[in-house]
């Protein structure tokens, strides 16, 4: 297979570099004249992997018509906040049988869109696939073996791509529920980021276990509005994820919030980080996608008072528990 890996960040990195691993001609997009510099002369993307050694047979390129050149599998794995104008950029470098995989775990903020339905909008047509699950891109590229789905309307394509991502360190389901694959794998960064500000807090296992538990359910009642599979939840994309992003100190989302319980502001916390955080918009996008539909989040909107609205970290906590009694 000839694949193309936009984005050169630590998940595009180490799926590049596991494609490349597994015999597939590879390229990876980026940026940066630097770092593309580096991963072609030293095998090396020490801004994101630090101490990986890549595959010499990974190509990294800032051209973006290059990277393209004859891939019949894209992996689009970049901020959610670029994908509409990376989408934009494929209709013109791409044909419509090329299949698009994104690994993006985010909605887009002004339109509420998943990325399917960005991608969608901007390329109708292209056979798309959502790459989720539990997946630490520093594990990836240091070849610990990883389990993943991907989840596409079109069974043949998914298949298709299962067996080209599949190998020895790194596993493939396919799923048919592109929307609960999607909503899980976003709104488990808002999941995540609340219980790093637990553990910045100082709070203990059992308040930890209950936000999971809770996140789960309240992640499940908004992807079954929108048409997703309960079964999903308990799946890869949903327990899988969220149980990983949550506990990991791999975790970029769960890093921000354990520095905003810590006393941090937001704009200190993200100071100190070097990759995106998705909770941080998806807090807000999640909120109102919600409301849009009439379901409610009240984790969701306890982080989006925190990051928005200058809610203190303690009181946010105490606004869940102290929220009406009920049934589970």
């Amino acid at each position: 297979m000839n694949a193309a890996v936009l984005g050169g960040g630590s998940w595009g990195t180490a799926l590049a570099a596991h494609l490349a691993r597994s015999g597939h001609r590879t390229r990876l997009w980026l940026r940066r004249e630097d770092i593309a510099r580096g991963i072609n002369e030293q095998a090396r993307n020490p801004d994101y992997l630090p101490g990986v050694k890549l595959p010499t047979t990974l190509s990294a390129t800032t051209a973006f018509a290059t990277a393209l050149e004859d891939a019949a599998t894209v992996f689009v794995v970049i901020p959610s906040p670029s994908c509409r104008e990376v989408y934009a950029r494929l209709r013109e470098q791409t044909s419509s049988g090329t299949a698009l995989v994104s690994a993006t775990k985010g909605i887009e903020l002004h339109s509420l869109k998943r990325m399917s339905e960005v991608a969608a909008e901007e390329l109708p047509g292209w056979p798309f696939v959502a790459l989720s699950g539990p997946s630490f891109a520093l594990e990836v590229a240091r070849e610990q073996p990883t389990v993943v789905v991907l989840a596409s309307a079109d069974e043949a394509v998914a298949a298709r791509v299962q067996h080209e991502l599949s190998g020895r360190t790194l596993r493939a389901y396919t799923s048919s529920d592109v929307v609960g694959v999607e909503l899980a794998g976003a709104l488990k960064n808002v999941i995540a980021i609340a219980a790093g500000i637990l553990d910045g807090l100082g709070y203990g296992h059992n308040i930890a276990a209950a936000l999971m538990t809770r996140g789960l359910a309240e992640i499940g009642r908004l992807a079954e509005a929108l048409g997703g599979r309960p079964d999903t939840l308990a799946g890869l994309a949903g327990l899988g994820d969220l149980v990983l992003t949550c506990t990991g100190a791999l975790s970029r989302n769960r890093r921000l919030g354990v520095a905003l319980g810590k006393g941090l502001t937001l704009e200190q916390a993200l100071a100190e980080m070097t990759m995106v955080a998705e909770g941080v918009g998806t807090a807000r996008a999640a909120c109102d996608l919600a409301q849009r539909v009439g379901v409610e989040l009240p984790i969701a909107e306890q982080m989006r008072a925190v990051l928005y609205e200058q809610r203190s970290p303690r009181a946010a906590v105490e606004q869940l528990m102290l929220r009406r009694l009920r049934s589970e």
